[in-house]
């Protein structure tokens, strides 16, 4: 499994909680910066950040992949909508929440968001 990070880098403590609710280990962490300026058309700043990942057309349809997306919903709209166009379907999503009364903030692993999944039961409920 390779995790495409586009958001903060995820702790010693985190890769842990994730490994263990994949039940597999995670072999590369592949670290992207998110950035962007707000002044600039948005969609070829996304594109450039999945070009960042380095990933080959191969990797992006073949490889079990997990994205943290960027925590700006703009970014991260547009980033699922290009990595569909890559991939050839949705990506599983890493989901992170706070921790309750921890000071500093600090975030545990919540969930794996399978958006493939959920895309094709909204299929289901289509009238």
């Amino acid at each position: 499994m390779i995790l495409v990070n586009f958001s903060h880098p995820l702790s010693a403590d985190q890769m842990k909680q994730l490994e263990t609710l994949l039940g597999e280990p995670v072999e590369r962490v592949v670290e992207v910066h998110s950035q962007i300026e707000p002044d600039q058309p948005l969609a070829p700043q996304v594109a450039a950040m999945v070009d960042q990942a380095g990933l080959s057309m191969e990797e992006w349809q073949n490889t079990p992949i997990l994205i943290n997306p960027p925590a700006l919903n703009f970014s991260a709209v547009l980033l699922i909508a290009e990595l569909h166009g890559r991939m050839g379907y949705f990506p599983a999503c890493l989901r992170l929440r706070p921790l309750n009364g921890a000071i500093p903030p600090r975030f545990e692993v919540a969930e794996v968001l399978n958006l493939q999944s959920q895309r094709d039961s909204a299929r289901r409920r289509r009238a």
